[in-house]
């Protein structure tokens, strides 16, 4: 019994500790997150001949390349659609008031010229005060010289750490499976298995299909000649973390600008057709391929867990949420599963329910 009370009280150690260093946390967690992300990138070129080291350095210029192709093409690009959208949006306040507004009165007997005026004063005025607002966060920023050092140092932090982990990444995993207790190594790399299928599907698998949604249609909207088609398809392929969120939310704004730009039925049905396409490759290719038939959170699980770990940690805990929940939903399956064949569960057991069969 006492082994436990040690156990349970290095725990909440570990728990108070993660709470008293939170703030200098979040480097480490990116970093810890980001190896586990590109180690099985790395065990391939490793399987191909390359030496670890070289594996890790390939693969440090393939995120630099890629991050660089996102800084100087993609980041602009959506700058300059985030500043016409924000030029559009007068415009579709006046179809909703003219047009939409009188049609709405005629069916419910509703007045909602004011509210709509209310509103788009609001919208107006905070959104001509965003660019001042983060002007002067960001002269805060710049005017505590302390805060602005803390804050490139742990930007600056996150490559060193990930890659000092994914050097080592294979070793600290064999190391650590060294450390169990002999007779917890079984069921402790067993679980550690299920959690890793979990994260895999998830961050892995996720990812990439949200990446690739977006630019299917990105590339669609793009080519029917929708404006604003980068942004909208971005938007989406971000939203499908939860499934049909982006889907949702792509289209309503596509149909939205596609609407006040052409104002005809044929663009209408191109941006229709555009996330129908999208929404067939997902099934039929992008989640079999990229998923398959792996375990993936529940999207009110993965909604949950990042609302409170934000909460609870701030920024370190966003990152922290995904790997928690999952390790959670792992473990609480691991006690149903242990439920289900317990004597409390059904005082027979399955050999007497075998027995009694015909």
């Amino acid at each position: 019994m006492r082994r436990e009370w040690w156990i349970l009280g290095g725990v909440v150690a570990v728990v108070w500790l993660l709470f008293q260093l939170e703030t200098m946390l979040m480097p480490f967690i990116a970093g810890m997150i980001l190896a586990y992300l590109c180690d099985p990138l790395a065990d391939r070129l490793e399987r191909l001949g390359l030496s670890r080291m070289l594996a890790v350095c390939a693969v440090f210029l393939l995120m630099t390349i890629l991050l660089a192709i996102a800084l100087l093409i993609l980041i602009p690009l959506l700058m300059q659609q985030i500043r016409q959208f924000n030029q559009m949006i007068p415009g579709i306040f006046a179809w909703v008031q003219t047009s939409l507004a009188p049609q709405l009165q005629d069916w419910t007997g509703l007045d909602v010229t004011a509210d709509l005026d209310a509103i788009q004063q609001t919208l107006a005025r905070n959104w001509q005060n965003a660019g001042e607002y983060a002007a002067q966060l960001l002269g805060r920023v710049g005017r505590s010289g302390m805060a602005f050092i803390t804050w490139v140092t742990y930007v600056a932090l996150i490559p060193v750490v990930t890659f000092y982990l994914l050097l080592d990444w294979d070793r600290m995993m064999a190391n650590l499976r060294d450390m169990l207790p002999r007779h917890w190594e079984p069921d402790a790399v067993r679980l550690s298995r299920r959690c890793d299928e979990v994260l895999s599907a998830f961050l892995r698998g996720q990812l990439l299909v949200m990446l690739s949604l977006g630019v299917i249609y990105a590339l669609g909207l793009t080519l029917v000649g929708v404006r604003f088609g980068l942004l909208i398809g971005m938007v989406a392929g971000l939203a499908s973390i939860v499934p049909f969120l982006g889907f949702i939310v792509g289209i309503s704004v596509a149909l939205l600008v596609a609407f006040f730009q052409f104002g005809t039925w044929l663009a209408l049905f191109g941006v229709v057709v555009v996330f129908a396409i999208g929404q067939a490759l997902e099934s039929t290719l992008l989640q079999p391929k990229l998923l398959g038939d792996r375990i993936g959170l529940h999207p009110v699980a993965v909604i949950f867990a990042v609302l409170a770990g934000g909460n609870l940690f701030g920024f370190t805990g966003v990152l922290l949420a995904l790997p928690a929940a999952a390790v959670i939903m792992v473990l609480l399956r691991e006690l149903n599963d242990r439920y289900k064949r317990s004597t409390l569960y059904d005082v027979d057991g399955p050999q007497h329910r075998h027995e009694d069969s015909p």
